[in-house]
């Protein structure tokens, strides 16, 4: 099953894009499934706009790394995927858009898909590996292990809807624009009641090295600056979840977060 609007008790709905044309379409549909996710492919920079997932707490599955292999859609003309030319010889990480680890749950036959599924270049954005990693990624790395550890999240369920986030100044390399900030809205249930927090990392554009880790940084937002910057609409229901937009938040001097701990679940 691919990702699942009703895995919560409220209902949450993929993103609408703002403009059909901005995706590729498979079948006539911007919806691209794979096991436990799903997402929408941009035609012009042939990153996903947002993979939307779902993560069974309960029924996580330890399923090995090794011997996984990044892999292009079959489904999908290669001339509308980045591919292993965007990555070999040079220094530029594969990393997963949609956790490796978030997806394998289930019975292990259907982890085990889910974890092969997740090596799919539609699913993967340059340098995402090193920020997915706790040690490396700070913040961002370790937003989904805050959450479990923090709350007491109703049937330990969460669905989660990330990407890139693009500019017309992107750095192009080999053919094709890096993105340089990566969005997150975490979906959750405590007690019936849906809380929802969104995140975007970033980087300071004025530094030189768009491969400097220390450049990037995690920032809480309201739910409404990733679609102005997406150019998409989320489910209402995550607005009138989130407490930043609810209270029109807007920080006059935005601060970084530092530690998980500075995040109010």
């Amino acid at each position: 099953m691919p990702f699942n609007p009703k895995f919560l008790q409220t209902d949450i709905n993929t993103p609408q894009l703002n403009n059909s044309e901005d995706a590729f379409k498979l079948n006539d549909s911007e919806v691209i499934d794979y096991i436990h996710f799903s997402l929408a492919l941009h035609s012009r920079t042939k990153f996903a706009i947002w993979v939307a997932w779902n993560i069974d707490g309960r029924n996580l599955k330890r399923i090995p790394r090794k011997g996984s292999s990044f892999f292009e859609d079959s489904r999908i003309p290669s001339e509308n995927q980045a591919g292993n030319k965007l990555y070999k010889s040079n220094p530029l990480d594969r990393g997963h858009l949609a956790r490796r680890v978030d997806l394998n749950w289930g019975s292990y036959a259907e982890a085990k898909k889910a974890n092969s599924d997740s090596f799919v270049f539609t699913n993967i954005a340059p340098q995402m590996d090193s920020f997915n990693q706790s040690g490396k990624g700070g913040v961002w790395g370790e937003l989904e292990n805050s959450l479990y550890d923090q709350t007491e999240m109703d049937q330990s369920r969460v669905s989660i809807i990330g990407g890139c986030i693009f500019h017309e100044d992107d750095r192009e390399y080999r053919g094709y624009k890096i993105p340089t900030e990566f969005y997150k809205t975490i979906m959750y249930e405590e007690k019936g009641k849906l809380k929802t927090k969104s995140f975007i990392l970033t980087q300071d554009l004025t530094r030189l090295s768009f491969l400097d880790l220390e450049a990037f940084k995690t920032y809480e937002v309201a739910p409404s600056e990733i679609e102005a910057k997406c150019n998409f609409t989320f489910d209402e229901a995550i607005h009138q979840a989130n407490e930043f937009d609810l209270n029109s938040f807007i920080p006059t001097e935005r601060q970084p977060l530092n530690v998980t701990s500075e995040i109010n679940w």
